[in-house]
């Protein structure tokens, strides 16, 4: 099945649902915080008790996790030649990526460098917003061209050399995923001592890994659990790049989607997911294409956008970290 792009024409955004449920048993383990724990809340109507599976923010970091291959240290086949920046230890050895790293093209190891390498193409690109307002399309073009991930991602440029800290971008395309009407399914278990199930020797405790330790845990059961997507069409559109590129993001973002949905639901170790049923919200009549056809029309967009001079030349940019 071809990709529709004229049926998402005039609508601002694309939202997506997908209905999961655990791949084994009933329970599920959710996100938890430091100093709250799993994030329960009340529906608007107070009638249900719900949860939050997983954030926006992990959730952008699996929706990118999922087009790298690990073992190769570049993109899965079908988005290879989009453009990213890699960073290298001074020994040569592969240390991070744009596309993995913490706070992506703003990361220190990309911009805090001795090697001023992408620092200095953003300075050049960007230095005639010093003043005055930010030129968003400008900006949305520099980051299709040294990382097109970005776009989507959204990004932050804090450094006050890159026109005062003030180049931001919102997320393109965000997710999370939520519980409803969830149960406590309370267990526990013990961390057992087989040598001295007490305190270990000299006295030492639990604290130094000694000893016995019986611990309580929390589960949860729910009969709805459901992924939301929403990819921002009208913020693609503003950037005034062109169909070419319009099409290709919207296709990125349909593959990091539905590649998630197929291979990167084990959130956690108690945390195992499968989709059931996958629901277009809005626009009613978009067709959503399967995945072998999302990977099948990449390859032909990304060139289509390079042949129009958008990318980095070599695509892959590489840089040496050094303090």
């Amino acid at each position: 099945m071809a990709i529709d792009f004229s049926s998402l024409s005039g609508n601002p955004r694309l939202l997506i649902e997908a209905e999961l449920k655990p791949v084994q048993g009933t329970r599920f383990q959710p996100t938890g915080f430091p100093d709250l724990g799993a994030a329960e809340y009340s529906s608007p109507d107070g009638s249900m008790r719900m949860i939050l599976v997983e954030s926006a923010q992990s959730m952008a970091n699996r929706l990118e996790a999922v087009c790298w291959d690990e073992v190769a240290d570049g993109w899965v086949e079908a988005l290879k030649g989009l453009p990213v920046i890699k960073v290298k230890d001074k020994s040569g050895k592969s240390l991070t990526n744009s596309v993995l790293e913490a706070h992506r093209i703003n990361s220190p190891y990309i911009l805090e460098s001795k090697d001023k390498t992408v620092f200095d193409m953003l300075k050049t690109e960007l230095a005639h917003m010093e003043e005055g307002r930010v030129d968003i399309r400008k900006l949305a073009a520099t980051l299709l061209k040294l990382d097109t991930n970005a776009i989507l991602h959204g990004v932050f440029l804090a450094k006050k050399e890159l026109a005062g800290g003030r180049l931001r971008l919102p997320r393109a395309l965000s997710a999370f995923i939520e519980a409803e009407d969830v149960k406590v399914a309370s267990s526990g278990g013990v961390k057992l001592d087989h040598v001295k199930p007490g305190k270990g020797d000299e006295g030492k405790t639990a604290k130094e890994g000694f000893g016995n330790v019986p611990f309580a845990r929390d589960e949860y059961v729910s009969p709805k659990i459901t992924a939301y997507f929403n990819l921002d069409l009208a913020q693609i559109r503003a950037f005034g790049l062109g169909e070419n590129v319009d099409n290709l993001l919207i296709t990125i973002s349909l593959f990091k989607i539905l590649r998630f949905l197929e291979t990167g639901l084990r959130l956690r170790t108690a945390c195992d997911l499968e989709p059931v049923k996958i629901n277009i919200k809005r626009p009613k009549d978009f067709q959503l294409p399967d995945l072998k056809t999302l990977a099948a029309e990449l390859p032909g967009l990304i060139e289509a956008v390079a042949d129009e001079g958008r990318f980095n030349e070599p695509r892959v940019l590489e840089m040496t970290y050094e303090k």
